[in-house]
């Protein structure tokens, strides 16, 4: 093949075609537990997490959260990964051979964002959020109550999630989406140093933590008191004025190592002869970031 721009520009017409494709078809999970939020700038300020909007009868005048305790900001990070070709490869017209790759870059860059919400919530008991204890804390205060989310154990981490609210319990913003990009052009440095042509991907975003009042964290056993427990503590959290906020689990999450707890828990009618109360509880989402 002669190598030419129009012979490249075709190769990156090639390339970006099957990056975006394999962009389309691949799975993701953090969209389950994490909001998209978009970013216009360095960072975005999340101070805002600390006024949890509840409604109360209106006496007197409007009563406004005073958001200066609570400073919470998530900055944007940039995110890349680059492929070789050798342009022997392009002369002997052995182009066929990078499409595996370049659909690994796609399917890195759309599941890169699954890691960073997902080791979000496994570092969620040392990680800090908007009110400056860690998201997952035995001290969290609303109004002069405290409370607890989460459970003391020795065994692998699980967490219990009210996924039904506008605002999840995690946050993934984005500042740039996932971009196919490349350095092809035959007078660049690469191309006579290396004689290689470099084609990749990057974006720029971050993942911070939500409200805590929707998110339970739990190392003790995966049984049905230990669920229960959870649950009961998310259901009983209360805002400043007394009133319920409606915490409702949704959803259980856990890593491959809690899986068959799980669905023994959640996916069986009878255990040991009795009927399973929490039978179909919660929906129950495994995945490989947490063990």
């Amino acid at each position: 093949m002669i190598i030419n721009q129009q012979t490249l520009q075709g190769i990156y017409v090639n390339f970006k075609t099957i990056f975006n494709q394999q962009l389309e078809v691949t799975e993701t999970f953090w969209e389950q537990v994490a909001t998209r939020v978009p970013s216009t700038g360095r960072s975005n300020d999340y101070k805002w997490l600390g006024a949890m909007p509840t409604l109360r009868e209106w006496i007197g005048e409007r009563q406004v959260k005073n958001l200066s305790a609570f400073s919470y900001e998530v900055v944007n990070k940039p995110f890349e990964a680059t492929v070789a070709v050798d342009r022997d490869d392009i002369e002997d017209d052995n182009i066929g051979v990078y499409k595996p790759i370049i659909q690994q870059l796609a399917a890195s860059a759309k599941t890169h964002p699954d890691e960073l919400v997902f080791e979000l919530l496994a570092n969620g008991f040392q990680n800090k959020c908007f009110d400056g204890k860690p998201f997952f804390s035995t001290s969290h205060k609303i109004g002069k109550i405290t409370y607890s989310n989460m459970q003391d154990g020795t065994g692998p981490a699980w967490f219990l999630l009210d996924t039904s609210k506008p605002v999840k319990p995690l946050i993934m913003q984005f500042r740039r989406q996932p971009e196919f990009v490349a350095l092809d052009n035959i007078q660049d440095s690469n191309v006579f140093l290396r004689k290689e042509y470099l084609y990749g991907v990057d974006y720029r975003g971050n993942a911070g933590y939500g409200f805590w009042m929707q998110a339970f964290a739990s190392k003790a056993e995966l049984n049905a008191d230990n669920f229960k427990a959870a649950r009961k503590a998310m259901q009983t959290i209360k805002n400043e004025y007394n009133k319920p906020l409606k915490i409702r689990p949704t959803l259980l999450v856990c890593g491959p190592s809690n899986q068959d707890a799980a669905e023994t828990l959640l996916n069986s009618k009878r255990i040991s002869g009795s009927t399973n109360t929490l039978y179909q509880a919660v929906d129950l989402l495994v995945v490989p970031y947490l063990d």
